[in-house]
């Protein structure tokens, strides 16, 4: 779950800097294939955040009893 809100946070981060004209110095490499891939990869990085998140917090022992009731 950390994963998933550093990706959020950092990805969020990395896309309103460059709004501004800056960047993250680690983040930098992404810029070396070009702009749009590393608009591609940091929005991936948000999404990919989220969806860690919705995964950890599912509880998946109750998911099943739901599924096996229907």
């Amino acid at each position: 779950m950390l994963l998933g809100f550093l990706l959020v946070l950092f990805g969020l981060t990395a896309l309103i800097l460059k709004l501004v004209g800056t960047q993250w110095a680690f983040l930098q490499f992404l810029e070396i294939p070009g702009r749009l891939f590393a608009f591609i990869v940091q929005i991936l990085m948000v999404m990919a955040g989220f969806i860690i998140v919705a995964v950890a917090n599912t509880n998946w022992e109750e998911e099943r009893r739901e599924s096996e009731q229907k």
